[in-house]
């Protein structure tokens, strides 16, 4: 059922932002790519065949506008060398024998912390201190659930040995710093 597009905001506006924030992490874009989701939702709007909900319909519209933003910032933002290595990252990390350093018998129910808001919070800060480059691609990869072709093209990478190399110091990165703001409280 087609609702009449002056409600929209009213309808959407919340959804939409919220699902444009938790990507992008920044409030300005998010409202920006909600406002070109309408624009673009109603210039599509009487091709609009109803196989999904008006909802749905738009966050693929915005799903879309999201993409694209990330597509040119990822090709406009030069690589990080400074970032630190894949192998500091692992010596920090791990000792001789390949064991974790942590013991992460400590982190002893990790379904419990998936369920709580705070966890999910935490997630999201540790996110937001990656670098721009990574946190994008955890957005692809995690949230989005882009694959690795399709990954690569998104953020120019030449072959997915590079995607599996910042794959991987991105999860250690997150694992890090979920090691000290979540699981070192708990």
């Amino acid at each position: 059922m087609r609702s009449d597009p002056c409600n929209w905001p009213d309808l959407y506006g919340d959804a939409l932002y919220r699902h444009a924030y938790f990507r992008l992490r920044d409030e300005m874009l998010a409202e920006e790519l909600v406002q070109e989701t309408f624009l673009a939702a109603l210039k599509a709007h009487e091709r609009f065949a109803g196989n999904s909900a008006e909802k749905t319909w738009m966050i693929g519209i915005l799903k879309h506008k999201i993409v694209d933003y990330l597509r040119k910032a990822v090709r406009e933002q030069p690589y990080d060398e400074s970032l630190q290595s894949l192998d500091e990252i692992q010596n920090e990390s791990f000792d001789g024998k390949g064991h974790w350093k942590i013991d992460v018998n400590r982190w002893n129910n990790p379904d419990a912390s998936l369920e709580q808001q705070q966890f999910w919070q935490t997630l999201q800060d540790c996110v937001a201190r990656l670098p721009k480059r990574m946190a994008t691609l955890f957005i692809l990869r995690e949230i989005d659930g882009l694959d690795s072709d399709t990954i690569c093209k998104e953020m120019d990478l030449s072959s997915t040995n590079n995607l599996w190399t910042m794959l991987s110091r991105m999860r250690m990165r997150l694992r890090q710093c979920l090691e000290q703001q979540w699981f070192g409280k708990i």
